[in-house]
């Protein structure tokens, strides 16, 4: 009687998981290793694999967090931005370089105009302070987008 497929079903090649995982968006290092781990892909191969795409230009954690923070500075500030590239396992001297290519204006902008929506849904000013500080927005740039009138513990 023959053996369930899954029990005597190869590993998947790393190096091919590896790509398609990479064609379908950018991975830090270690999130495309732990994926390649849930999917039962030797960790000599796995090492292999990271070396590979590595060299080929498909894998740069620096690369990554400079297109993680240009897609999320619109609605998160630094501090959020830092802790999830912190959480997805990219080196704290490039997540302080990603985050630092962010200019001062553009984090205001982009707390005064989720607080200029959550305002116009008539959301209160102190809740919506307290959003954006969650948001990872420091208190002076939450001050400098709500106004200085704002009445609420910023730092």
């Amino acid at each position: 009687m023959p053996a369930s497929r899954n029990s005597e079903a190869a590993p998947p090649d790393a190096f091919e998981v590896a790509l398609r995982l990479l064609a379908l968006r950018a991975h830090s290092e270690l999130e495309l290793r732990r994926k390649l781990s849930r999917r039962r892909c030797p960790p000599d191969e796995i090492d292999r694999a990271i070396v590979r795409v590595r060299a080929l230009g498909y894998l740069d954690d620096a690369a990554f967090a400079r297109g993680l923070t240009a897609q999320r500075v619109h609605s998160r500030g630094p501090a959020l931005i830092a802790a999830e590239l912190a959480a997805k396992g990219v080196d704290r001297e490039v997540v302080r370089e990603a985050v630092a290519t962010v200019g001062r204006e553009q984090v205001v902008e982009a707390a005064r105009r989720l607080a200029t929506r959550a305002t116009a849904a008539r959301v209160d000013r102190r809740v919506v302070a307290g959003r954006l500080l969650r948001r990872g927005f420091p208190g002076d740039v939450v001050r400098e987008a709500m106004g200085p009138d704002v009445e609420v513990e910023l730092e």
